[in-house]
């Protein structure tokens, strides 16, 4: 077994190998770039060595330098986690030639799978079902076109050396197919340095299934169930679960046969994953092997207890598979949710800064439920624009589905982030929608059940009354830690119950506490509350009228902000003299912004598509931006002229930075 390994990676994924490496007492190297210099991956690992400066390009992108880091170090392996270089044969080449192993498949599994238009022939060639489409590559836009008017719209635009979502557009029609070619290259040709791209054909209402396998180098193969990874925004996977809700007994055996099938076909080694698009009528196609460990192997472990991190560390040592298909057993369900840096109430827009407070809920066995946090980041660490935004995958676990999402719904409301913008609303949003309660999913759920993007959830009746009768309780807080404090050369004397009479949001509520039960009457409607909250505290934790009610915490002045049942609720307390007053008080206006295009988020000027005294119909491109490896197009809302352009390509913007002037 090897003695030191080093991870040529950095984040969650990075600490996830370190923990498992720790556990099996093997030693670990870190690496890093200047903006990742006190990372938490740094911190956890053994030794760390820096790579380079913060663009990936020029620091975990160079396979020389994670050479030299070896050399360095006298690493004996490296595990390359997710992204980067995982998936480059001539990495793995390169450390091979030196005596170093690389943890996972052998170069020829690399180049066969890792290239989506290769490993669809390669498949076809095995036997193995794949989508209509062309699989040449496509030169230019008007070749675009007339292969996809051939394979029938609509139709996915992919990028050969692609993954994670990136370079990846479907077209309905011919202007779509031409933006969405040139948009798919230019990613692909920025995030992977290959901008070759090939069209298919979309599946309408397709579910995104994938089968983990496992293979060593004696020849030996098996396959971990399956995860349903349909739940996407821009092709990019936002929750995972396992099993499937779709899939019966004898469409999992068939697609896990047909995964062995492929992987003893290339020779494979190590863990991979093996893509699948699923129809409404569960036939499958194959869409690709992912030649690395997989984001969402988490759910996978939580349902078959596997530490699939280990068995590729030991398929790498040459050790033969512990376990025979047989051995395979799924144990409940597992659910992932992707916890990203980004606004959701802005179109999803990547979302950077420190990380002023970062409390993720206790991990472990939570009633009859597993809670699993996998991240790398912690309070204080720095959300850059050079890297993915995800900060954390957050797993659940228990015996049913329905279990399974309830743990997660109380986890995300437990989970606590502030300085940047996050997507934890939508996410709790999803858990609470009936169409994901009810497993009837697609790769489309997302764009079809939110088709104006994520508004702010509007709180029922009832919720805001939970709201107004927590705030109350706050208050109630609030006065007795002033009645404690008030003179300091003076010991407290503060009673055991007392009456408050204030207004929260508008209510009349009278609060009459007695220990930690209290009574609360809003609008003459009175509730029990039971609650240990003391003044400070950033959660509430109680009853209300016997129900479990738990809420984060936020107060600024009279205003007190609650996240509760995954909604953001701002509550203003006041004595009922001082609302008065206050509902006096002038509206302020926001500042006209309609004559300026502002950046939405930090991002790089990527190309500029108008020039002053353009006039610009509305829906035309006006400038690209690209921000955490993805491409935003910003569109012109209406017909309009364009006065003076104030930045050029090139350029790094802030958020709200002007762009550019209207007349």
């Amino acid at each position: 077994m090897f003695q030191k390994i080093l991870i040529a990676n950095r984040g969650e994924i990075a600490c996830r190998v370190i923990r498992t490496a720790r556990r099996m007492g093997i030693r670990t190297v870190a690496v890093y770039s200047d903006a990742d210099r006190g990372a938490e991956h740094v911190r956890q690992a053994d030794e760390a060595l820096r790579i380079g400066p913060s663009p990936a390009s020029e620091s975990y992108l160079r396979p020389e330098a994670i050479l030299e880091a070896c050399r360095a170090t006298g690493a004996e392996a490296v595990h390359p986690g997710y992204g980067f270089l995982s998936e480059r044969a001539a990495f793995c080449e390169l450390l091979e030639a030196n005596g170093i192993t690389f943890i996972g498949p052998k170069p020829k599994a690399i180049r066969a799978m890792g290239d989506k238009i290769e490993s669809k022939l390669f498949a076809k060639a095995a036997g193995v079902s794949i989508v209509p489409g062309h699989l040449g590559i496509v030169e230019d836009a008007d070749e675009a076109v007339r292969i996809a008017e051939i394979v029938g719209y609509p139709v996915m635009i992919k990028a050969s050396a692609g993954g994670g979502g990136k370079g990846m557009r479907i077209a309905a029609g011919p202007d779509e197919c031409r933006d969405g070619f040139e948009r798919a290259r230019s990613e692909a040709r920025s995030s992977f340095g290959d901008d070759r791209v090939f069209i298919e054909r979309f599946i309408v209402d397709p579910r995104h299934i994938e089968i983990q396998v496992l293979a060593d180098s004696h020849g030996n193969a098996v396959h971990l169930g399956e995860r349903e990874c349909s739940i996407q925004r821009r092709n990019q996977k936002v929750v995972e679960e396992a099993p499937s809700p779709f899939l019966d007994a004898a469409t999992r055996a068939a697609m896990g046969a047909e995964a062995i099938a492929l992987a003893k076909a290339v020779d494979y080694e190590s863990a991979g994953t093996v893509e699948f698009i699923v129809d409404r009528d569960r036939n499958f196609f194959f869409l690709e092997m992912n030649t690395r460990l997989q984001v969402e192997h988490p759910v996978t472990e939580l349902v078959t207890g596997i530490d699939i991190v280990e068995e590729m560390i030991r398929i790498a040592a040459g050790e033969p598979l512990r376990l025979r298909q047989d051995e395979v057993k799924l144990d409940g369900w597992a659910v992932e949710s992707r916890i990203y840096a980004e606004d959701p109430f802005r179109g999803f827009l990547p979302s950077t800064g420190r990380l002023t407070r970062y409390r993720p809920p206790v991990e472990g066995m939570i009633a009859d439920a597993t809670v699993r946090n996998d991240t790398g980041v912690a309070e204080g660490s720095e959300i850059s624009i050079f890297y993915d935004p995800m900060i954390a995958k957050l797993c659940t676990h228990a015996k049913t589905r329905g279990a399974a999402i309830e743990a997660m719904t109380s986890a995300l409301d437990r989970f606590e982030i502030a300085g940047i913008q996050h997507n934890i609303p939508f996410l709790s949003a999803l858990m609470a929608h009936p169409r994901w309660r009810e497993g009837r999913l697609s790769t489309g759920f997302i764009a079809e059940e939110f088709p104006g993007g994520f508004e702010k959830p509007v709180p029922d009746a009832e919720l805001r009354r939970d709201a107004a009768i927590v705030a109350a309780t706050i208050e109630a807080a609030r006065q007795r830690w002033l009645e404690g404090h008030g003179d300091r050369l003076r010991p407290p004397s503060t009673p055991r119950s007392r009456t408050l009479e204030i207004d929260v949001a508008g209510h009349s509520v009278l609060a009459i506490s007695d220990d930690a039960r209290q009574t609360v009457s809003i609008d003459e409607r009175a509730a029990s509350v039971g609650t240990n909250y003391r003044w400070g505290q950033g959660a509430w934790e109680g009853d209300i009228d016997g129900r479990a009610v738990f809420a984060r915490v936020r107060v600024s002045g009279p205003t007190v902000t609650l996240s509760i049942a995954g909604q953001e609720i701002a509550t203003r307390t006041l004595s009922p003299a001082l609302s008065a007053l206050g509902r006096l008080m002038p509206v302020k206006v926001p500042p006209d912004t309609s004559k300026l295009l502002l950046c939405p988020m930090p991002g790089l000027v990527v190309s500029m598509s108008v020039s002053a005294g353009a006039e610009v119909k509305a829906g035309e491109t006006l400038v690209v931006i690209e921000a955490m490896k993805m491409e935003n197009v910003l569109r012109a809302e209406r017909d309009l002229v364009i006065e003076s352009i104030e930045v050029a390509v090139g350029q790094s913007l802030a958020v709200d930075a002007v762009i550019m002037r209207f007349q």
